[in-house]
């Protein structure tokens, strides 16, 4: 086999479906494969929460739709009074609040098993422990910076706390 036979092999097998070809003659052996298509793989899309689809925005319009007009009167007050829910006046005012530093979830114990860190009705120092706040996977201790008597305690174990959102009342000794 000469070399404007092989070349000729070669075209033949590029341009046809041939995957492979295999030759041989008189102790040569020729083999032609066909190199495998490339297949380009790509990550599904998923938008991040406030972004894109499902995120607080709408939908793009196809095009040549439009969204209704916004309505240019204002709405309705309500009629008769708005009902408001009843804030506790007596509890909130007595004493002062013990605020959240950061956000996280309010833990009232070291561990389940254990008893918490302080109750109603205890006295407290500056620098005692209250209890803990889990942020980023790390328990961060919140320590009284007002000593005195906790009076009233404003969030359930294992629930999230926003930044400066009250933790305990406490009434200053």
């Amino acid at each position: 086999m000469d070399l404007t036979q092989i070349k000729e092999l070669l075209r033949i097998v590029a341009s046809s479906d041939v995957a492979e070809l295999e030759i041989e003659e008189k102790g040569v052996k020729i083999v032609v494969r066909k190199a495998a298509p490339t297949v380009m793989v790509q990550q599904p899309y998923f938008p991040m929460p406030g972004y894109g689809f499902g995120g607080g925005y709408p939908p793009p319009q196809p095009m040549g739709a439009f969204p209704p007009p916004a309505s240019t009167t204002p709405p309705e007050p309500p009629a008769g009074p708005v009902e408001r829910p009843p804030v506790e006046k007596e509890s909130m005012a007595k004493g002062v609040p013990i605020k959240a530093p950061i956000v996280g979830t309010f833990y009232r114990s070291p561990g389940p098993d254990t008893k918490p860190f302080v109750e109603v009705g205890d006295r407290v120092q500056v620098g005692d422990v209250l209890c803990i706040i889990e942020a980023m996977k790390l328990m961060n201790e919140i320590e009284c910076e007002t000593g005195g008597v906790i009076t009233r305690i404003l969030v359930q174990n294992g629930e999230p706390v926003e930044f400066d959102q009250p933790l305990f009342m406490i009434e200053p000794a």
